[in-house]
């Protein structure tokens, strides 16, 4: 049977308790390494036969360590991504988790400060923003980094928007 990451595991545990209980698993008691102990954002992508089935995430930090983002997350991508229903208990055992923690992102000038490989990004106009993560299957270039980040915000072609750049440990 394949060896999960720690990260991959936190989440697929919190989706278990959720299942179980019906609640957020209150903590992860194992021992983690110092990475997971320090604030960051996070994303959990959920998907089922190779399909995305839910993705929720957090940009900046919203609990006190990754470890709890991590939780949330899983919580959020199970139950409250818009795109999709509920995840039920009996497609637990079908789900495919990974796991992405990002680094804090930073302004860039254009997307030539870009590679759709090593670097997620972050349009914003106000108060709308959208975020795409790093290397995505079906994303071939920059542009189609950059306009799908802009869809997703409701921001349209030509207006000024700020960009920022992230990167991201991607655990499967």
């Amino acid at each position: 049977m394949k060896q999960h990451s720690l990260p991959v595991r936190i989440a697929k545990a919190s989706l278990s308790y959720l299942m179980e209980h019906g609640k957020v698993l209150p903590a992860f008691n194992e021992p983690v390494p110092a990475e997971l102990q320090q604030p960051a954002g996070v994303f959990v992508s959920l998907k089922k036969q190779g399909q995305l089935r839910g993705c929720i995430g957090t940009i900046l930090p919203t609990q006190p360590d990754a470890t709890g983002e991590i939780i949330h997350n899983a919580v959020s991508a199970a139950t409250a991504d818009p795109r999709f229903p509920r995840v039920q208990p009996q497609e637990l055992a079908e789900l495919e988790v990974s796991v992405d923690i990002l680094t804090p992102p930073e302004p860039i000038e254009s997307s030539a400060e870009l590679d759709l490989r090593r670097y997620g990004v972050i349009v914003r106009r106000g108060n709308r923003s959208g975020l795409l993560l790093p290397d995505l299957d079906g994303v071939d270039t920059v542009e189609d980094q950059v306009d799908i980040a802009c869809r997703k915000a409701g921001i349209h072609p030509g207006e000024r928007l700020e960009m920022y750049r992230f990167e991201v440990i991607r655990y499967k």
